[in-house]
């Protein structure tokens, strides 16, 4: 299958390795022409490293080109922060065809940003947008053409914008992802499984400290202890209260269960947090006020739950303090410049948003 992968961070490289690796052509799009011409000028190969050892692979195309890269693709990966999905949305809006599969893993509601530049560029193609709620890859860049992937995702709950294309995009995605792929409705339904926002918060603002302190932390060794466990399993409870206001069902993928040795499987299955740590590779540098941890998860990830806790009529107190806390750090006021409903332009009235959810834009 052709699959255009976006990006050029650890997730973009992650799938383009292993989506070549499996046999598919995949195209890689990157904006930095500088970093592309460096690729290429080097062989076009990704260095794949896991368990098994060492690959060597290399995509079909590297491209700054990004409707190049998306010409005939059934599948386009867009494993970006999200912080970066507004622009590519727009550039990516013009091109797509009738058919074509946009996954965002994960996405924090990104399904819908990237259907609204697809309408907004006068675009009416039949696509379908689709995320799930973590990473398919623990992974990071060990140098510029080279990545580790520590452990691959065993379960990804995928939700589908609009829900009418949900079977046709459920069966692309599971042919780039076979055997993982879980249906769990909507997109919305889908953007509040992001573990992102519930698990990185309450590590790097209870260890701000250490984090401004120490040239490289690891917030997943050192930093999750009892009490940090404690409050992100809180604030997962304000996560999945939300979902269940809004009438979504279990499974609800509560975090606890990526800690837990015993019990209902977590996303990246049993045993992933030890795997993760033992790695070294979450020992690192984080500046606080740069950092996606902050910049995605807090300010657009947690703006976003309690936005859509404000549609369901939920209290969500601990993730307005950590948003609190995060602007305060960062000098901003994160529900102005984050991601809510108001702010993307939907409606204020569930069923309305209901239908948006079913049927896509106008």
């Amino acid at each position: 299958m052709r699959i255009a992968v976006l990006g050029g961070g650890n997730g973009s490289f992650a799938a383009a390795g292993d989506m070549a690796l499996a046999g598919h052509e995949v195209r890689l799009w990157r904006r930095d022409r500088a970093a592309l011409e460096a690729h290429k000028a080097a062989g076009g190969t990704i260095t794949v490293k896991d368990f098994r050892g060492r690959h060597e692979t290399k995509p079909a195309l590297i491209t700054n080109d990004i409707a190049e890269a998306a010409q005939d693709a059934k599948l386009i990966l867009c494993p970006v922060p999200a912080t970066a999905q507004i622009h590519i949305a727009r550039a990516l809006a013009p091109h797509l065809k009738g058919g074509q599969v946009v996954f965002l893993p994960p996405g924090t509601f990104g399904s819908y940003i990237f259907a609204k530049a697809v309408f907004d560029a006068g675009n009416r193609a039949d696509v379908a947008f689709a995320e799930t709620g973590t990473l398919p890859w623990l992974a990071r860049k060990h140098g510029p053409f080279e990545v580790a992937i520590t452990i691959r995702a065993k379960r990804l709950p995928t939700g589908v914008l609009p829900l009418r294309l949900k079977d046709h995009a459920l069966a692309v995605i599971g042919r780039a992802f076979p055997g993982v792929i879980e249906d769990c409705g909507n997109a919305l339904s889908a953007a509040l499984m992001n573990a992102g926002p519930i698990i990185h918060p309450p590590l790097i603002v209870m260890n701000a400290a250490p984090l401004e302190h120490f040239p490289r932390w690891d917030i997943h060794r050192e930093g999750t202890q009892a009490a940090v466990r404690r409050v992100t399993d809180a604030l997962d409870a304000e996560r999945i209260a939300v979902r269940e206001a809004l009438g979504y069902g279990a499974p609800h993928f509560p975090l606890a269960h990526h800690y837990a040795e015993q019990g209902e499987e977590w996303m990246y299955g049993r045993g992933s947090h030890d795997k993760l740590t033992d790695s070294g590779d979450w020992r690192e540098h984080i500046v606080l006020t740069q950092h996606r941890y902050m910049l995605e998860d807090v300010r657009i990830g947690l703006s976003f739950l309690v936005s859509v806790g404000e549609l369901a009529a939920v209290p969500t107190p601990l993730a307005r303090a950590f948003l609190s806390i995060g602007g305060a750090i960062c000098g901003e006021d994160f529900m102005e410049t984050g991601r809510t409903l108001a702010s993307l332009g939907l409606p204020s009235d569930r069923n309305a948003v209901q239908r948006i959810l079913a049927e896509s834009l106008p």
